[in-house]
């Protein structure tokens, strides 16, 4: 099991896969950070991309 935090607050969420943490992240974005979301909408696919290989990278450090 691995704890990761937000990159934008200090929630936590605890998962034993990324794509564990990736949802659990991904409903936190949507509730809790929709003004980010709704910017990140409006930005080049290729900026989710690089945020998606940096997040795995931090959950597989972790």
């Amino acid at each position: 099991m691995k704890t990761l935090s937000c990159d934008l607050c200090d929630v936590s969420f605890d998962a034993e896969t990324f794509e564990q943490w990736f949802q659990q992240m991904l409903s936190h974005y949507k509730s809790d950070h929709a003004d980010f979301m709704a910017a990140a909408a409006d930005k080049p696919k290729e900026e989710g991309a690089k945020w998606m290989a940096e997040a795995r990278a931090r959950f597989d450090g972790a």
